[in-house]
Formats: structure tokens, C-alpha cells, sequence
């Protein structure tokens, strides 16, 4: 089966030159990024054709071919692009007993240059599972983030945030937490360029923020609009 650029189903060019990520290993130690989706069987209307790597840099962009049976039969050859970043997890923190909720404050350049007045985004912790369990992932992002560690946790809903070009899923949960739990500074991991500032608000606070516009994350408004009508 051979793609529009000459690339074979395994990913060998045939100018025989071995690429990185596809025939030897990149950057970070990946091969085969090409393959993803060539095995897909599970719905009978859709085929996939071929799959080109287009951007192997810290997460994957691939170009995919196939054949899609339409509801009146007839069958469309489309391309889709697929940005690939892993899955991740998101946390809401709330205290009922004071009934405030602990988030992050940082810099956001894709908001920024999409007309985010600072890129300056308030968010739920959150951050890619990065081969952990979700569970593992979020407690390790709560530590670093919020400097909390977090006891139970309620699994609240998985949901994909842009089906149409990203494939990454997401994990919502939520906890308790009290001043006590505030074990450390948080602030995220300086070496991996985060600048995180904690941010506490009363529910109150933080939905008339959604209200007017100044908590714009998704994530956040889903987890805070779950815990407003819980309470």
C-alpha cells in the first residue's frame, strides 16, 4: 500500500533513506510514529488508506487517507489530520466547608495569540499522563502545581476536548482539600518552564468569572459548572 509520497505501509521511503520516528528513532527514542490507525477495524465504514507523518516535535502530527461510507451508501475518499499529545488529566480541588475551589494562573501563548488579552489563563490543575495511570497523573500534577497533596478522589467524566483534529483524551476528577493539605509551594517544575501561580476563589467568584469572561479554559468551566450543581 503505498501513500501519496511514496511511502510504503511500514514507513521505508523508497529513496531507502531511514527517517526519524518512522524508521529510526528520534529525538525521543520513537519509531513507527506512522502506523498509528493503519490497524483500525472496528467500525466496517471506515478504511484507513495510508498515514503520513507530517511533524514528529515533542507531540505528533499525522495526515491520514481513507474511505468513509456515507449514510446513503456511497463511499468518500477523505484526509484528516490528527494532532497527537497523549492523553491527560484535569482536577477541580473544593473545600465545602468554605466553599472555595483552588486553581492555576498561567501563560497560555496559543490563547495569547488568539485573542486572549494576556494569555494569562485560570485552569484546573491538569497535565498529560506521561505513562501514568490518570489517577497517579493528576496526583503528581496537584503536588507540583498547587502543592497539595490530595487525598480521595471522584473519577467525574472522560471527555475528548476537540475530537475534530486532536486526539487527546481527557480525565476529570475532583477532591476535597483543606488549608492543611497545602503541603507545599507549588508553582510547577521550573526546569520543564512552568510558572504557576495558586489561585483560591470562592465558587461564587469563579462562576461569575465564567460569566463574564475571565475564566475562559474549558476544562475549568466543565468542572466548576459539575461541582455548582452537585453542591
Amino acid at each position: 500500500m503505498r501513500g501519496r509520497h511514496g511511502v510504503g505501509q511500514h514507513g521505508v521511503e523508497q529513496s531507502g533513506v531511514a527517517r526519524p520516528g518512522i524508521d529510526v528513532p528520534d529525538h525521543r527514542g520513537r519509531t513507527g510514529l506512522d502506523q498509528a490507525g493503519r490497524d483500525l477495524r472496528r467500525n466496517p465504514d471506515v478504511v484507513v488508506r495510508d498515514v503520513e507523518l507530517t511533524s514528529r516535535g515533542w507531540h505528533v502530527l499525522r495526515r491520514t487517507t481513507l474511505d468513509y461510507r456515507r449514510r446513503d451508501g456511497r463511499w468518500d475518499t477523505l484526509e484528516r489530520e490528527t494532532y497527537d499529545r497523549g492523553d491527560g488529566a484535569t482536577i477541580l480541588l473544593h473545600d465545602d466547608a468554605r466553599s472555595t475551589v483552588l486553581l492555576t494562573r498561567q501563560f497560555r501563548y496559543p490563547a495569547y495569540v488568539n485573542d486572549h488579552p494576556d494569555g494569562m489563563l485560570l485552569e484546573t490543575a491538569a497535565g498529560l499522563l506521561d505513562g501514568d495511570d490518570p489517577e497517579t497523573a493528576i496526583r503528581r500534577e496537584v503536588a507540583e502545581e498547587l502543592g497539595v497533596t490530595v487525598g480521595p478522589v471522584t473519577h467525574v467524566f472522560t471527555a475528548y476536548m476537540s475530537p475534530g483534529s486532536v486526539t487527546e483524551k481527557v480525565h476529570f476528577y475532583a477532591a476535597s482539600y483543606s488549608q492543611r493539605d497545602r503541603t507545599g509551594p507549588g508553582g510547577g517544575v521550573a526546569a520543564e518552564g512552568e510558572d504557576i501561580e495558586v489561585v483560591e476563589l470562592t465558587l461564587d467568584e469563579a462562576m461569575a468569572m465564567v460569566g463574564d469572561g475571565r475564566i475562559v479554559d474549558g476544562k475549568t468551566i466543565m468542572l466548576l459548572q459539575w461541582w455548582a450543581l452537585r453542591r
